[in-house]
């Protein structure tokens, strides 16, 4: 990472940003946390940067008001699926983060997994329910615990962590009540780690990978943005050589859904074995005072401010205008 921190971008070549940030998704919420804090960051250095929020204003005066990139600070539906990607390719304005089809794929954890499998990735065994008798009969073949979760949320939401027949019901009722696709997920207990990788093609790089601790292993919504209960370990203080493969693992996973610049991938770690599994990637990470791609760029070397300069210096388009 030493030469690309010592990369330097002139703030005044980057033009009028927007920052994306709120949206309709459940992440709002967090997406305004992360979204101010990226304004603040770029400011800082120097960047003619403002906030824009889509749910309360229309795309297209982002062109009509003269903007030349977008980060996306979004979270979620709306912003971190494809759509608002596809919006910015019309437009022709470049924005960070993976393109269109990458974008949706990865918000799409069922679409995620078969793509994964196909090119040899492993990720833990799934069922697609569509009602809370498929739930049930879910949790007889994966066995308990089992997650049940959203297909296309984010950040925990509509997620529960099932160990009797009895919660079946509620748990595909509260995932339903997010989204019409629910996915049932075998538990791997052991190690939670989250990988971070920056950069396109060749020259992608995986970051610092962060180990994460949280009450009774529950790394819920609350936990994740609004606690400092939960442990943040970096270096990751895993056995020898481990977080390598975990990086390798990851920068895999990134390039073989077409991603490009920057994602973070979770992963979790089988106490038995050791063997790492991946659950899921996220393209347009959180950038709160909680967040993990900040904490592990920054143990790398790079501050907050420098990278969100150096995000927005690689915002570009899957089609030249």
């Amino acid at each position: 990472m030493k030469q690309e921190n010592a990369m330097t971008v002139d703030a005044r070549s980057l033009g009028k940003v927007a920052v994306l940030m709120g949206g309709r998704s459940a992440e709002r919420e967090v997406s305004l946390m992360s979204g101010n804090g990226v304004l603040a960051a770029l400011k800082s250095k120097g960047v003619d940067a403002h906030a824009f929020d889509p749910a309360e204003r229309e795309m297209g005066e982002l062109k009509r008001e003269g903007f030349q990139r977008c980060f996306i600070a979004l979270h979620g539906r709306f912003g971190e699926d494809g759509t608002v990607q596809g919006a910015l390719e019309l437009l022709g304005i470049p924005y960070t983060g993976p393109g269109v089809m990458a974008s949706s794929v990865a918000m799409d954890k069922l679409m995620t997994k078969r793509i994964w499998i196909a090119e040899g990735l492993a990720t833990p065994a799934w069922r697609q329910v569509r009602s809370a008798e498929e739930t049930l009969a879910a949790f007889k073949a994966l066995g308990s615990p089992m997650i049940v979760k959203p297909v296309r949320e984010g950040s925990t939401i509509g997620l529960t962590k099932v160990t009797s027949e009895a919660q079946c019901a509620a748990a595909y009722e509260l995932a339903a009540r997010l989204d019409p696709q629910v996915m049932c997920e075998q538990f791997i207990a052991g190690d939670e780690v989250t990988c971070p990788v920056l950069g396109t093609g060749a020259q992608a790089r995986a970051l610092p990978v962060i180990r994460i601790v949280a009450p009774e292993g529950n790394y819920d919504y609350q936990n994740k943005y609004f606690t400092d209960d939960t442990k943040y370990l970096v270096p990751c203080g895993l056995p020898e050589g481990e977080e390598a493969a975990i990086q390798a693992l990851v920068l895999k996973a990134y390039l073989t859904l077409d991603c490009r610049g920057w994602s973070r991938a979770d992963v979790m770690i089988d106490a038995k074995t050791r063997k790492p599994w991946l659950l899921e990637i996220n393209t347009s990470p959180g950038m709160t005072g909680h967040s993990l791609v900040p904490m592990s760029a920054k143990a790398a070397g790079l501050s907050y401010e420098d990278l969100c300069v150096r995000l927005l210096a690689t915002a570009s388009l899957d089609h030249a205008a």
